[in-house]
């Protein structure tokens, strides 16, 4: 899974569109802005095909640290909820296409077989002593572990 930034959208964007991509990153900023203030005003924005954003209000209630097991007051708080269009449902639970319908180069298909082999062989379970815990017979050090993997 790849991270995608608004630089890679704008520059997208700015290429399909065939606008600059001052004018691009200008258009964006100002949609982004001014989703961020319907939501701040409590609004519920709709998009057909792509999603819904709603702002949902938590309740204040009860927690506790988990460390020290003290109970602590956590107060109410609006969040962001969103739910996927129908389009993006759609794209979510089409199946992945494959690349087998393309053909191999013969280095292609011999890395193939080596990946799968490699893939088969069992993978030895190692205990790793951190220095944290009590050395346990049979473990080895981080160091080895890295240079063993």
């Amino acid at each position: 899974m790849k991270t995608i930034t608004k630089k890679a959208l704008v520059d997208q964007i700015a290429q399909r569109t065939g606008h600059k991509r001052v004018v691009a990153k200008q258009i964006i900023q100002e949609f982004l802005d001014q989703v961020i203030d319907e939501i701040a005003e409590g609004n519920r924005l709709e998009f057909r095909d792509f999603g819904v954003f709603e702002v949902k209000h938590r309740a204040p209630r009860m927690a506790q640290n988990p460390k020290t097991l003290e109970r602590v007051p956590v107060p109410a708080k609006r969040t962001v909820k969103f739910k996927a269009g129908r389009r993006m449902r759609e794209c979510l639970e089409a199946p992945e296409t494959t690349t087998e319908s393309t053909p191999k180069t013969e280095q292609q298909e011999t890395s193939t077989v080596v990946a799968s082999a490699r893939s088969a062989e069992p993978k030895p379970q190692v205990h790793v002593n951190t220095g944290n815990a009590p050395a346990i017979i049979g473990s080895i050090t981080r160091e080895e572990a890295v240079a063993n993997s």
